[in-house]
């Protein structure tokens, strides 16, 4: 999703809708609030493109990119589990979604997610500062797995 290029279809109007994919590390998640940040700034020139939600990669259950989503305003339409056998198979570089694998519903699932209306996203200035400060965030939180591990899709 994010590459040099990214901007260009955006820019010139050439698509209505962008899925975002991040998963819950800040980096990721300061990228996926600059793909927002220019969605929202080509829209402001006249274009007709939103955001159709995001896809959470590699998703250990920690939740920071569950309220990444909530804080601009676009829904998590699907979730990709940090899971050893789609990392071993990406590092091999096997095909992962194969129809009859265990991961292939969920990944074509991932295809059709972005069906719903295109979202304004509200990005924020100060990402990912302050986004989990000490009182609301770090002093409360506790890793806790998911008690399913499995690929999660938004009917959306």
């Amino acid at each position: 999703m994010v590459c040099g290029g990214f901007g260009l279809p955006i820019a010139r109007d050439m698509c209505q809708k962008v899925i975002v994919v991040a998963s819950n590390d800040l980096q990721s998640l300061y990228v996926a609030n600059n793909v927002c940040s220019a969605v929202e700034y080509f829209r402001k020139l006249g274009g007709n493109v939103g955001v159709a939600g995001m896809v959470t990669n590699k998703d250990d259950g920690a939740g920071q990119a569950q309220a990444f989503c909530k804080a601009v305003g676009i829904p998590e339409l699907a979730s990709i589990p940090a899971n050893d056998d789609i990392r071993r198979k990406s590092a091999s570089y096997e095909i992962i979604g194969r129809p009859e694998s265990e991961w292939g519903s969920c990944l074509a699932n991932c295809g059709q997610c972005g069906g719903g209306p295109p979202h304004k996203p509200e990005p924020s200035p100060r990402w990912p500062v302050g986004a989990f400060d000490g009182d609301t965030w770090a002093a409360t939180w506790c890793y806790s797995p998911r008690a399913s591990r499995t690929c999660a899709t938004s009917s959306i």
